[in-house]
């Protein structure tokens, strides 16, 4: 089914859905994994990000959304400019991630940092202002931005489900998805948990304090 948004596409300033209103959305959602602006980021553009990204206006779009900036926030045109007085070290390179169709042409790598926390992730702008995130720390993902979500990393231990799923249900938070994915049983497994609504900030804290949870980050909605 075609929607109306794949037709007439997102509210956003720039000429493209793919390298403005996506590669904003990806950005947002990296910065919620250090939990505010960055204060370093290396931005690796793929494929046509790389080749037309800068012409399009993607390079000011990530930074915007690093920035916390919506697509449709008139300040993204002066992005790199906010960006330069904030005193922010972001960097630029064009990489290869491999080859299409497995890596669409519209994809970045953005490694964040902020107070000595500093997480990598993957994703790619779908058209529309659709997005994909499909790795995070080395962990493969499933994340397109239309749900609020929680990301964590905890030992993989009998029952970790369950509790985090009970914590959630505690405080009135229906689950909508949950994905976890793992390099190998008994190590450390990656769970992705999309939610009808945001998670209070004594819920975050009560999975954080779980002795077998390594981090816990919060993903606002950013589209859908």
């Amino acid at each position: 089914m075609v929607s109306l948004l794949d037709i007439i596409g997102p509210v956003m300033v720039g000429p493209s859905s793919s390298h403005t209103a996506g590669a904003c959305r990806l950005g947002r959602i990296a910065r919620d994994l250090v939990a505010g602006t960055p204060e370093q980021a290396l931005i690796e553009l793929h494929g046509s990000f790389a080749r037309t990204g800068e012409g399009h206006g993607t390079d000011k779009a990530i930074v915007g959304g690093l920035l916390g900036f919506r697509p449709d926030d008139e300040r993204l045109r002066d992005a790199l400019v906010i960006m330069e007085r904030e005193g922010l070290d972001f960097r630029f390179a064009k990489t290869t991630l491999g080859d299409e169709p497995a890596v669409h042409p519209n994809t970045v790598r953005l490694t964040v940092t902020r107070q000595h926390r500093q997480h990598v992730m993957v994703g790619a702008s779908l058209g529309a202002g659709r997005i994909r995130v499909s790795e995070i720390d080395g962990y493969p993902v499933e994340v397109d931005g239309s749900h609020h979500a929680i990301v964590l990393v905890a030992e993989d231990i009998r029952g970790s489900i369950a509790r985090i799923a009970g914590l959630l249900s505690d405080d009135g938070v229906n689950i909508a998805t949950l994905r976890l994915s793992r390099k190998h049983r008994g190590g450390d497994a990656f769970m992705v948990i999309e939610v009808d609504d945001p998670t209070a900030d004594a819920v975050l804290a009560d999975i954080k304090a779980l002795p077998w949870v390594r981090w816990v980050h919060r993903i606002e909605k950013v589209g859908g």
